[in-house]
C-alpha cells in the first residue's frame, strides 16, 4: 500500500469538478496532503476515517482535511452506486495574502488551516447550491487560464469557496446536535484500534499485544479492521509511520536515524528501504527536495 502525500511539487491547485468513479475504480489508501483539501461529495456512500473516527459518507457532505491530516474513504459500489466529487487541494500559505483585505474571512481561512476543528465534515452543506456553482465556474475557467492569470484566478476561486464554506460553517453551532448525531459512528471497535495505534505506533509492534490490550483475539482484530478499512493493520501501521516520518523530515532537522526510532523502527536501513518503497525516494532525497523547493 502506498502513502499518497500530495503537494511535493507545490502546484498552485489540484482541482476537479464532479469527478466520477464507478465499479470500484476509486480505491483509496490512507493518505495525507501537504496542503488543505476541500472535498464536496455529490454522490456516494461509504465510510470516511479521519482523526481515528469514522463518519458516514453521504451526498451533500463537505469534508475539510488540514495539512498532514491522515484520512481514508472506504466506498460502497453496491446497487450501481458511483462516487462523484469535486475537490480542491492547495498550499494555504501561497494564497494567504489574497485574504488579507477581508479580516473576518482571513481569520476563518487561518482557522481552517491550523485551528482545532470540531468536525472534519459538514452534512447538507450546500442547500443553496452555492458550492456547486463555485466549483462549476472554476471548471469552466481552468482550460482558458494563461500562466500569468492562473494565480489570481485561483485566489478568486478560493476566496469565493471559503466565503461559502464560512456561511455553511456558521450553521454548525446552530445545528451542533444535528452534526453530533451524524458523527455517531458504527465502527466504534475500529476507532479503538486506530486510537491504540495512534498511542503506540512509536513502539515495536506485536499483534498479540494489541489484541490483549483491546480484549479481542488476533484473528478477530485483524478481520474487523480489514473489513472496515479495506487495508490490514500492518499496512495502516506502516502508512502511519511513513506519514509521521514525512512530517518530521519537512518540519525538523532531526537526523534520519532519530526519525526512524521515533516512529518505532530501530533499524535505520530498513526504515530507508521502507520509505523509498512507499514514497519513491529515500528520506534524505525527500528532505533535500523539500528544502530546495522551500
Amino acid at each position: 500500500m502506498s502513502l499518497v502525500t500530495h503537494g511535493l511539487n507545490r502546484t498552485p491547485l489540484h482541482f476537479a469538478y464532479k469527478r466520477k468513479s464507478v465499479n470500484y475504480e476509486h480505491k483509496e489508501t490512507f493518505h495525507s496532503h501537504l496542503g488543505i483539501e476541500i472535498l464536496y461529495i455529490h454522490q456516494g456512500r461509504g465510510t470516511m476515517i479521519v482523526n481515528n473516527n469514522s463518519y458516514d459518507i453521504k451526498p451533500g457532505m463537505l469534508c475539510i482535511f488540514q495539512p498532514y491530516q491522515l484520512h481514508h474513504l472506504q466506498l460502497e459500489y453496491d446497487d450501481n452506486q458511483c462516487f462523484e466529487r469535486s475537490l480542491a487541494i492547495f498550499e494555504p500559505t501561497m494564497f494567504d495574502a489574497y485574504f488579507e483585505p477581508w479580516p473576518a474571512l482571513h481569520a476563518f481561512y487561518n482557522y481552517i488551516n491550523v485551528g482545532k476543528l470540531p468536525y472534519p465534515c459538514l452534512y447538507e452543506a450546500d442547500d443553496t447550491g452555492m458550492l456547486d456553482q463555485i466549483f462549476r465556474h472554476m471548471s469552466q475557467q481552468m482550460p482558458t487560464l494563461t500562466e500569468p492569470d492562473k494565480r489570481e484566478e485561483i485566489s478568486l476561486f478560493l476566496i469565493s469557496l471559503f466565503r461559502a464554506i464560512k456561511q455553511a460553517w456558521g450553521k454548525l453551532k446552530v445545528n451542533e446536535q444535528y452534526a453530533a448525531d451524524h458523527s455517531r459512528r458504527r465502527n466504534y471497535q475500529v476507532e479503538h484500534i486506530l486510537s491504540w495505534i495512534e498511542a503506540n505506533y512509536m513502539q515495536p509492534f506485536r499483534l498479540n499485544d494489541m489484541a490483549g490490550a483491546l480484549h479481542l483475539s488476533p484473528y478477530h482484530l485483524s478481520h474487523l479492521f480489514k473489513e472496515a478499512t479495506g487495508v490490514s493493520i500492518t499496512e495502516y501501521l506502516i502508512t502511519r509511520r511513513i506519514h509521521q516520518a514525512v512530517l518530521l523530515l519537512t518540519t525538523t532537522n532531526k537526523p534520519i536515524s532519530w526519525i526512524a526510532e521515533e516512529i518505532g523502527l530501530t533499524n535505520n536501513s530498513y526504515f530507508c528501504k521502507l520509505f523509498k518503497m512507499h514514497m519513491g525516494i529515500t528520506p534524505h532525497q525527500y528532505r533535500k527536495k523539500w528544502t530546495r523547493q522551500g
